[in-house]
Formats: structure tokens, sequence, C-alpha cells
């Protein structure tokens, strides 16, 4: 199958919630084995030719939740896959240490880190962030402050001075102090997942990529896929709009469940395969589906969504509880007979 002409060139990445259960079936009964596991289903992807290995980050829940760590040990245990998140919560984050911890996994991974922020999900936990010890700003929303955290972590990788020395200990001199270790280039590396047209729009004035979100807190009535093509149409408008001198990224991320044996069928035969809309924290929301099947009907249906078309690079989720070894199989299989259909050919982005 052959793309159409006019499709944007494709990478292709796998995102992994990190979910852990102690319970029968599943792969993955601690937290020691979803970091570990991730790290090897990593290095599996990396064989395939699978361009990113990107991680969810949640807090209070048995799922990733310090994304550092784990990403840097898969830059130093890789050498050429991208590594990234979908996305942090930056109400969570002391900007400027994160500044720091950015830095350092940049450099181990040799400036493979591609970076995803925003106001972060739905959550457990009632003002988790609070307490986390960052209290909201007097009259401020939690999205207020993740996009003020936002802009402070900005201004910190680009090298901005943000303290000043001591003149006491450096013979009168007063002057600016940066973050370091400085990273080059990680600042083009940023992306904002955005849930909704006008968080898009507000991405592409302060220069982010954009990670488009799989649950948009709106809903028109059309398809899940036109809404979220509309989003990025609007957010490259905003981008030209905003003058900025390099092309923009973005991407998308899809649910993709190939049923190729007998377990797959028993696992994913019935999974609900349309877009399902709701009201989500008060708001009418649209969430996208899951593509479950036959993998050429699969590559057929990812062929002509809008949203896939438009985007730089396609995000599979993976069912992480089954295992480093089936879900190596799920991506050899996309790589295989899906990917190919939406754009991709392996090695283009090495």
């Amino acid at each position: 199958m052959t793309t159409v002409e006019g499709d944007v060139k494709k990478k292709i990445g796998f995102l992994s919630f990190g979910h852990w259960r102690d319970v029968n079936g599943s792969q993955t009964r601690s937290a020691a084995d979803a970091l570990l596991q991730t790290i090897e289903l990593a290095e599996a992807a990396e064989e395939l030719g699978v361009d990113g290995a990107f991680v969810r980050v949640h807090h209070f829940e048995r799922q990733l939740a310090s994304p550092f760590p784990l990403l840097s040990a898969i830059g130093a245990r890789t050498s050429r896959i991208e590594i990234g998140t979908g996305v942090i919560d930056m109400r969570y984050e002391n900007p400027l240490y994160m500044a720091e911890e950015a830095a350092a996994t940049d450099l181990i991974s040799g400036g493979r880190l591609q970076l995803g922020v925003s106001r972060g999900s739905p959550e457990t936990a009632l003002r988790g962030s609070e307490a986390f010890g960052y209290l909201p700003g007097e009259g401020s929303t939690a999205a207020d402050d993740a996009r003020r955290k936002t802009e402070v972590f900005l201004a910190a990788i680009e090298g901005v001075a943000v303290a000043r020395t001591d003149p006491a200990r450096t013979g009168g001199v007063s002057g600016g102090l940066a973050i370091t270790p400085h990273a080059p280039g990680l600042r083009d590396r940023i992306w904002w997942g955005a849930g909704t047209r006008a968080t898009a729009q507000w991405a592409a004035t302060i220069g982010a990529n954009l990670q488009s979100s799989t649950l948009l807190s709106e809903d028109t009535g059309v398809p899940f896929d036109k809404l979220q093509a509309e989003q990025i149409e609007l957010y490259r408008q905003s981008w030209r709009e905003a003058g900025h001198t390099r092309e923009p990224l973005v991407s998308v991320s899809r649910s993709v469940l190939p049923i190729t044996e007998e377990i797959d069928r028993i696992y994913f035969g019935d999974q609900e395969q349309e877009d399902q809309v709701g009201l989500l924290e008060g708001t009418r929301s649209r969430f996208g589906r899951t593509y479950a099947g036959e993998p050429d009907r699969i590559a057929a249906e990812l062929a002509a969504d809008e949203a896939v078309r438009a985007a730089d690079t396609v995000l599979f989720t993976v069912p992480n509880q089954l295992g480093v070894e089936y879900n190596a199989r799920i991506l050899e299989t996309i790589t295989k007979h899906i990917a190919p259909a939406i754009g991709w050919t392996r090695g283009q982005g090495e």
C-alpha cells in the first residue's frame, strides 16, 4: 500500500503508560518490572527500526511517574531511537530543576530527547500537585500554573540567566547565572500536549511542537480524526503567524492492536471500534477510537485518518502489561504491515 501524494513523511514510535499490577495475566507485576521492561522494549524497538520510545507520566498511580531516570537509562542502552514523554504534568515540576534533569538526559542520549509537557490529564489525586508542595497562584487555574512553569522552563533550557552571583564569593562581581548543564538544540525538541484547538494555538505562539491528545475536551460532532486535523491546521496557521523560522512538528497517538494470532483475538477481538463521546470534568469531550483487527484493514483505516495524514510522528500505544516479547511482536507487525501505509519508511529518521 502506498501513501497518498502530499501526505507528510512519518516517524513512528511506541507510547507506554507503564502500568503494573500483581494480578493473573500481567507480565508486569511491579514498578521494577515496568521500568526494566520499558528499557528492554526500547532496545527491541530500535532493532525493528522504530523511531521513538515514549512514556506517559502519571503521579499517584501504578504507572510510570519519574521519566528522567528511565529515559536516561534508555538513552544509555540505545544509540539511535528518540526518547520522550507524552506528557509531563508541569503542575508537579520545579521548572529549574527539571531543566537540569532534561539537559542531563539529553546529553546522555546524544541529543535524542523529545520532551512532551502540558497541563496533564484528569487524575485520581485531589490537588495532587499541592501535595508535592506547589500551591496555585492567587486567582490562577491549573492550566495557568502549568503554562507559567513551562515558560520558566523554556527560558532555563535556552540559557537565560535565572539567578545572580554572590558578590561576596566573586570578588565583588555581580552577574547572571544560567542553569547547567546546557543541552544545545533541546529547546526545539519541546512539545506541548494540547487537548483543545485553543491550547494548540497557544503552543504555536511559544514555539513548542504539538502533541495532539487522544482526548479532545471539546466536541463539534465531527469524527475524532477530523476534529484533530482541524486542531493541527489551526496550530500550523498560528505558527506561521508567530513568525517562527523553523518548521513545527506534530505528533498524534493511536491505539493499534493488530490481530495476527489466536491469542490476539482472545485479547482484543471484542474491542470497541468507535469514537467515544462523554462528559469529562463537566466538558463534552471526544476520545479517539481503538484500531483492532487484521493488519491490512488497520493500515487502510489509518491511511484514511486525516490527523494521521497531517502529523509528522505517529505514536502507537502498547499494552505494556503483556510483556516485552508480546509488544515487540506488535511493533514488528506495525513496521511491516501498517506503518508503510501511512508514509513511514524504515531508516528515514536516522
